[in-house]
């Protein structure tokens, strides 16, 4: 049947998996769209795509970039091949898809790409910040940074190019330049640090104008997991520039230097674990205005910068994406002391609107489950105080947010009241890296969809900036077993292309000398083992770059990584013997085992040498995809010589595994380890053991993934549908 050609115009037009962005450090960027041809049977067989410099005519005139009709279904990835893009080129492109019977759709709506600062001599900022600096374990004020200038005339275009270390708020004339939350977000900034660049055009004006900025400690001078305070400097700072350009071509540039000012804030205290401390008393009216009169601030203090590269846009950034109310009235627990329930256990922050007495201050704690008697259960913060407090400067209603924290929580905790707090005093504020839903999943059964909603909101309090493993207690790091687990539901949910990929960057820079793979990334050497990796988790340095192909089809991201995953890899065969891994007789590899196994400990020395053999399978895999055919042959010969050591040592003639555990026998079948003729029997096995536990698991985070996978794939689906 010949299909109709009422179809729509292509769709949710990206540039590096991101939507319109700004600030790209990449000249090759590339173009996906969706084709948005709803008919059953629909294909994309041909596209065209313009590139522009016109904002008007990126089809009329393709002034950079015209394709012309290609006959292809790629619609993912499209590499631009135009003419090269410089420094602060903005690109204004369409697509048009062709169907099966040759019929083209209508022009998309232009999107658009900017490139960022390419060149060390763009910029003319300098490093500032505040001279205060405090003892070893204090917390000091938030500074205030501003500027007053003037244009001479009114703006055409404007751009803030802007990154601080540590956090920053920035404003224009007393009006947020984003609504972005917690920039410029967590790199290891002995590396690499980001920075972000917005269109603050409509915010100036001909005449007096002014910056401010607030910076926080962050991840920077902030705590960092158990063990660090100022792990990489003592103090925030800031740096930006905003260019200006006029109707007549001509360009100004206000850079942060000597000549701004600084102040203390109204935030006393604030730190991502601990929590931030704000008194209204130290509020400075209209101070990132340009009345302001700033005679009596000080002189900001000028740094010399770090030989760090900056880097352009990387992922999505992290925002407020809903918000929460209590269900109830609060609940007074003693005197004075209220706690709201708002039903969902989430991460960020909550909104306070409230009336109390000047001078009076209310204490904000955060829990995510209450102890039988009704108090706050905060045993499991560990050292992470995750309190906020609020001191009135009048009577009058306020409303708060912090800035430069975020909590994981379902309760709120409000002490030093005189009066009740009416239900509305608290609102949740929930905040991640906001990655864009991908799929969803319903069903006829209300507990499956609640273990659906349980995962959706594991996976927004965990992505922020970096695959975490908590929000809560004073840990919050990027743990590569959490993250290898993961990825592929997280995948599933929402669109995480641009998210790891600025991740995999990070485990790039925290790569160790020998190849290795620390546990954590960005890598905060919390630790011995944390630092020197273990099977399942500095695999994820391979494990997710296949992943990410396999959902996305990136084969750059694996040209980007070719020499870190290399490195990994070798790194692995040197450190074994004889192809096996962690053979304690030789290896003193850390290995976490199968963390959290229930009554089943399986030995380090499977799990590893299951691990050298995945990881190389893997490694074989891409290089074949990305057309390395002899490198590959090479690494699949070393997958073979490491199937045939784990099946020497862990393989009895009988097809019984030496570590009698639900989790040797799924990595020995999911990493293909075993013989044809071995692996119905091993999974005859696994199911036996599953029903032998009343249909229980006794995996940990090793072998949980592969368990659906496993018994779908040897025919013990009902085994599966049993365990759910």
């Amino acid at each position: 049947m010949k299909l109709s050609n009422d179809f729509n115009a292509p769709c949710r037009l990206t540039c590096e998996s991101l939507v319109n962005p700004i600030g790209l450090d990449r000249l090759t960027p590339r173009l996906s769209w969706w084709v948005n041809d709803p008919r059953e049977g629909a294909m994309q067989q041909a596209y065209q795509v313009c590139v522009s410099t016109n904002a008007t005519s990126p089809i009329q005139n393709p002034d950079l970039w015209d394709t012309g009709k290609v006959d292809s279904d790629q619609s993912v990835n499209l590499t631009y091949a135009g003419k090269p893009l410089t420094s602060r080129q903005r690109c204004y492109w369409s697509v048009r898809t062709w169907d099966a019977d040759g019929q083209a759709s209508p022009w998309s709506e232009p999107a658009i790409f900017e490139i960022g600062l390419l060149e060390d001599q763009d910029w003319q900022a300098t490093w500032i910040g505040s001279d205060i600096v405090g003892e070893e374990g204090t917390y000091m004020p938030a500074p205030m940074l501003r500027k007053n200038f003037t244009l001479e005339k009114q703006p055409v275009s404007a751009r803030l190019y802007v990154t601080a270390l540590g956090l920053y708020d920035c404003t224009i004339n007393g009006q947020p330049v984003t609504d972005d939350v917690l920039r410029p977000g967590w790199t290891d900034y002995n590396h690499r640090l980001i920075y972000q660049v917005y269109d603050v055009t409509s915010q100036l004006q001909q005449g007096d104008n002014a910056v401010g900025a607030l910076l926080g400690d962050g991840w920077y001078c902030g705590r960092v997991g158990w063990k660090y305070h100022r792990l990489y400097g003592k103090q925030p700072q800031f740096f930006a520039q905003i260019e200006v350009t006029f109707a007549d071509g001509s360009r100004a540039t206000i850079a942060t230097d000597d000549s701004w000012t600084t102040a203390q804030s109204p935030i006393r205290s604030n730190d991502l674990l601990m929590g931030e401390d704000y008194d209204a008393n130290y509020e400075v009216p209209d101070w990132d205005q340009a009345k302001f009169d700033d005679k009596t601030w000080q002189k900001v203090q000028t740094f010399v910068a770090k030989k760090i590269p900056l880097v352009g846009i990387r992922s999505e950034p992290v925002r407020r994406t809903q918000e929460l109310t209590a269900i109830a009235d609060p609940t007074e627990i003693e005197p004075g002391r209220w706690i709201f329930d708002l039903r969902q256990n989430m991460v960020g922050w909550m909104r306070l609107q409230l009336q109390a007495e000047k001078g009076q201050t209310i204490t904000i704690r955060y829990a995510e489950y209450l102890n039988p008697n009704g108090t706050m259960y905060v045993e499991n913060l560990r050292g992470a105080k995750a309190t906020d407090t609020y001191t009135f400067a009048n009577d009058k209603p306020v409303t708060y947010e912090p800035r430069f924290t975020f909590h994981g929580f379902q309760y709120v905790e409000l002490s030093g009241l005189k009066v009740a707090p009416p239900r509305n005093a608290v609102t949740g504020i929930v905040v991640h890296s906001d990655t864009p839903v991908a799929g969803t999943f319903e069903c006829s059964n209300e507990m499956v969809n609640q273990l659906q909603s349980n995962i959706t909101w594991g996976q927004r309090g965990n992505f922020l900036e970096v695959p975490t493993d908590c929000p809560q207690r004073d840990e919050r790091l990027g743990w590569t077993g959490d993250a290898q687990a993961f990825i592929r539901t997280a995948a599933f949910n929402m669109d995480v292309s641009a998210f790891f990929k600025k991740w995999l960057d990070d485990t790039a820079d925290a790569q160790l000398e020998s190849g290795g793979i620390p546990s954590v990334i960005p890598n905060v050497n919390v630790g011995t083992h944390a630092n020197l990796g273990g099977p399942a988790w500095s695999d994820a340095a391979v494990i997710c770059p296949w992943t990410l192909y396999q959902c996305y089809g990136d084969t750059d991201l694996i040209h980007e990584h070719y020499d870190m995953l290399k490195r990994f890899v070798d790194s692995l065969h040197e450190g074994s013997h004889d192809f096996l891994r962690c053979d304690r007789r030789y290896s003193k590899e850390h290995c976490f085992g199968d963390w959290l196994n229930h009554d089943a400990t399986t030995s380090d020395d499977l799990i590893g040498t299951a691990f050298l053999a995945y990881s190389t399978d893997l490694f074989a895999r891409m290089l074949k995809v990305i057309g390395k055919d002899d490198e590959a042959a090479h690494y699949h010969d070393l997958f073979e010589k490491t199937c045939q050591a784990f099946c020497h040592h862990f393989l009895t003639p009988a097809g019984r595994l030496a570590s009698q555990t639900q989790t040797a026998y799924l990595l020995a079948l999911y990493f293909n380890l075993l013989p044809e003729t071995q692996r119905q029997a091993a999974a005859n096995w696994l199911a036996q053991d599953i029903r032998s536990r009343g249909t229980h698991l006794s995996t940990g985070f090793v072998g949980s993934v592969y368990i659906n996978h496993v018994l779908s794939r040897f025919g013990y689906l009902d085994v599966a549908y049993e365990l759910l």
